[in-house]
Formats: C-alpha cells, structure tokens, sequence
C-alpha cells in the first residue's frame, strides 16, 4: 500500500509521515530528504546548480537506498547534514531540473515496489504515485508554519530570524508552484487537512483513522 503525504513546507508533513508509518507498521520514504541529498552534495562538491547536465550527472552517480526507515547517501546516513539554510535553499532550485526529478521518481518508485510505504514530497500523489490508494495534502496558516520551522533550526543551535525564514518561505512558495516540472499542487483526490491548529499527534491520529476507514470499506 502507499500513502503520499504532499504540501509546502512547514506543515509537518515529514514527522507525520514518519509517525504515521511507524503507526502503520510501514515504511516510511523522505522523498525531501533525497531532493536534499542532492543540494548537499552541489553545495560541497561547488557544483553550480545553473549547469543542469552537471546536477545530473551527480545525481545519476548518487547511491540512496531506504534501510530501516533511513535513506543512505552512498552507504552513509547524511541526514544531519541536510536542514541548513543553505542546502533548505538548494533543495528547492535543484528540485525544479527536470532531469533530477526524473532520476529521484524513477527511484522512488523503484523503493515502493518493494515496501509499504508512506512517503511526502510536493509531488507524491500527483506525479510520483499518481495511483497511490490514499492521498493527503497538509496546509498550514504562513506564520505557522514560519514558527514551526523556526523552532525547529533553533533547536538544531542555527540562528535565524523569522522574518528571514517567512521571506524564504514565501519565495520558495512560489517556486515550488510556479515551476513547469510537478508543481506544488493536491492530487484531484488528495484530501486536505489544515494542521494550523491541530498537534503533530492529532494529525497523525486523523490520517490513520482515515488509512483504517478505507481499508474497511468494501472493493
């Protein structure tokens, strides 16, 4: 089975995800985390993101497997390289070359052949698994969400402001929507849910009640 949990950022789609798979007994797929695998290693190899053929190729040369939940890079977990604000930032333009996104489908899918799977993204119900049997996009009030990923960089001991992260939010925003290859857009048969006011527990909780209500419906 395969559930895509899709939204902007800021929402907290990957601690649902991830609860919500381990509530499940799944898989959970960061799809996020491998979009930023490939900034990272742009940022550390001085890899200049204009040059597409270039991302691609370290793309294409990129091992990532899913072990026990954990996507390696390489046979290596990077994942706490991967939430500065510099690689947040590249995540975003690499994510928006056609051929990377190509390549990051092609392997996601290639993961879910094989696993039950939650997995959240900007695009897992749209383009990903468009046949997914249940689809969730998470929105969130902009200050929110803001907040959220303030909190979250300051526990991490990254100073910032939130005034920098609302104006990165907002330009981000608008590329992940405006850009030509799986904009940021719900699934026609994704379901929304605000978690503006609602607890990252009580958002899991709600998901999981719907997982089981579809399952026990008959056909």
């Amino acid at each position: 089975m395969i559930v895509t949990i899709d939204g902007p950022a800021g929402t907290g789609k990957s601690s649902v995800a991830r609860a919500l798979a381990q509530m499940l007994g799944f898989q959970f797929l960061d799809t996020g985390a491998m979009y930023r695998m490939v900034a990272w290693r742009t940022v550390v190899t001085g890899t200049d993101p204009g040059d597409h053929r270039q991302v691609e190729e370290l793309t294409s040369a990129s091992r990532m497997e899913l072990i026990q939940g954990t996507i390696l890079l390489d046979g290596v977990d990077v994942s706490g390289e991967l939430r500065t604000a510099e690689v947040t930032c590249m995540a975003s333009i690499v994510a928006q070359i056609p051929q990377v996104r190509e390549l990051l489908v092609r392997r996601q899918r290639d993961i879910a052949n094989s696993h039950d799977i939650v997995c959240e993204g900007r695009d897992q119900g749209t383009v990903a698994f468009p046949h997914a049997e249940c689809k969730f996009f998470l929105t969130a009030q902009a200050d929110e969400r803001a907040r959220r990923r303030l909190a979250e960089l300051l526990a991490q001991g990254q100073e910032t402001s939130f005034e920098l992260l609302l104006k990165d939010q907002q330009q981000r925003d608008q590329r992940d929507a405006q850009r030509k290859v799986a904009p940021l857009r719900p699934a026609d048969d994704a379901e929304m849910i605000d978690t503006t006011e609602l607890s990252l527990q009580e958002v899991v909780e709600l998901l999981h009640r719907k997982i089981l209500e579809k399952q026990s419906r008959p056909g």
